[in-house]
């Protein structure tokens, strides 16, 4: 009996954001979700609108499991994770020893396909994956503050402000031309 996908189905269980007051939950699941579907739009804008290779249904997979380490390490907060270089590299051997745990719940056959989704070993796919993962912070922030949650008025300055420090020619792309519209209510999605 292989328990990998047991294992994956349990993202919903790991919530995000534990350190700040939330106006709605969210989990990793729902996270990776949108990751990929931010991963894969980057990879298409950078295919289609910058014409360089890259394949975005790789970009989506590698999104969809970008987290799955959390399984067994849950969601650190970014204010601890990135506090300094020794605890970012202590915390990259943990996920390693996770993505090694996980491979093993699976059949042999399996894991040379998921071992690159898992250990993000391609990097540009590991790029915009971050910039989605990025992209999806901010988005929660700009949720929160639409709820009049201001307890996310820093965190969206500075995952904004570490969006361009990326550089990445997709993600600005992408801010200019659907990054407004996530501030929007519902009746305003829905006006011409």
């Amino acid at each position: 009996m292989y328990k990998f996908f047991a294992y994956i189905s349990r993202m919903k269980y790991i919530t995000r954001w534990s350190l700040m007051r939330n106006s709605m939950t969210e989990n990793i699941q729902e996270h990776s979700h949108m990751a990929a579907v931010l991963a894969h739009a980057l990879a298409v804008i950078r295919r289609d609108v910058f014409h360089r290779p890259c394949d975005p249904d790789k970009c989506a997979a590698a999104a969809l499991f970008h987290d799955a380490t959390e399984i067994f390490t849950g969601d650190l907060p970014t204010p601890i994770k990135y506090y300094n270089p020794a605890i970012r590299e202590a915390y990259h051997q943990v996920e390693d020893v996770a993505a090694g745990k996980l491979l093993g719940l699976l059949p042999e056959e399996l894991r040379p396909a998921y071992e690159p989704l898992l250990r993000e070993e391609d990097p540009e796919v590991r790029q915009l994956v971050k910039a989605a993962d990025r992209l999806c912070a901010y988005i929660k922030c700009l949720e929160e503050l639409g709820t009049g949650n201001r307890e996310f008025a820093d965190a969206a300055e500075e995952t904004l402000d570490s969006i361009r420090a990326m550089e990445l020619p997709e993600a600005d792309w992408f801010l200019e031309h659907f990054g407004e519209a996530f501030g929007l209510t519902l009746d305003g999605l829905q006006r011409q």
